[in-house]
């Protein structure tokens, strides 16, 4: 017992052993900045090109299952509902005009990155347009990632709803679907956006492992979303505001795990580099 215990000890100490002397919670909280300017932005886009693909009224329909589910004491049913809306109404010219606040969370994550990946020191030229650039492909799988999400809602809520043993089925399978587009959105994070470029194998077993990660996290905030929680006590009765930095404090646990999972990626890429340079 002993011996495993070590032994965990050891792999867990080489995973964070690139965030070693950095500030990772300072780092979590500059991508959240960035993030909190990009998520709506990202969120619109997304929403507008999936019902370009899809149908704004098929859009519409397999949404409103999640809406439906969705905990309504501090309205995040009608938020939900508010912003497909929003992406659904776009036009080309606002889209257009969304993509430059969407792409700073390209550079929130590659600045953030650089200093896990690199020693302390000048970032290099062009650090933040290179993170918005890199970022910006990913909107193009975005109607099937998200279409994927919403084709799973019908059958995962309707469990839900269910209860019991349904439920938790329900809870699974929604877990899942979320853990599985992820994945490829992590892959291309870290592999991509990042300035490192860990191997293959590394990137893609530590992405999907960061994803499920991250996917028990959103499942989580939408359990702490229907709790009967008083968030405006905190801040004399503003329930507006006290919901925001409830959402701000949950974006910044989300991003130490995405900085968490790349510091980690970074590690078993630069071990087989080392144990292939050894056999070799």
């Amino acid at each position: 017992m002993g011996e495993r215990w070590q032994a965990a000890k050891r792999i867990t100490g080489t995973a964070f052993r690139p965030v070693r002397g950095r500030d990772l919670s300072l780092h979590a909280a500059a991508i959240t900045f960035y993030g909190a300017i990009a998520v709506v932005p990202v969120a619109l886009l997304a929403i507008w090109l999936t019902g370009l693909v899809a149908g704004d009224d098929r859009v519409r329909r397999l949404t409103g299952y999640a809406i439906d589910t969705l905990p309504t004491d501090i309205g995040a049913d009608r938020a939900v509902a508010a912003l497909v809306e929003a992406g659904l109404g776009l036009t080309p010219l606002l889209a257009l005009a969304s993509l430059l606040p969407a792409s700073l969370y390209g550079e929130g994550l590659r600045r953030a990155f650089v200093s896990v990946a690199t020693p302390p020191g000048p970032a290099g030229a062009l650090v933040g347009w290179r993170g918005r650039l890199l970022l910006l492909p990913l909107l193009a799988p975005a109607p099937a990632l998200l279409l994927a999400v919403l084709m799973a809602l019908p059958v995962t809520t309707h469990l839900v709803k269910q209860g019991g043993w349904l439920g938790a089925l329900g809870v699974v399978l929604s877990f899942l679907a979320t853990w599985l587009v992820l994945t490829p959105v992590l892959v291309w994070v870290f592999r991509v956006v990042g300035p490192a470029a860990p191997d293959w194998l590394a990137t893609v077993g530590l992405g999907s492992f960061t994803a499920a990660n991250l996917s028990g996290f959103l499942h989580g905030f939408v359990l702490f979303c229907s709790l009967p929680l008083d968030l405006g006590a905190p801040f004399g009765g503003f329930d507006e505001i006290g919901g925001g930095v409830a959402v701000l404090l949950w974006l910044y646990l989300f991003h130490v795990i995405v900085l968490a999972g790349y510091s980690a990626t970074l590690a078993l890429s630069r071990w087989r580099a080392i144990r292939a340079a050894a056999r070799a």
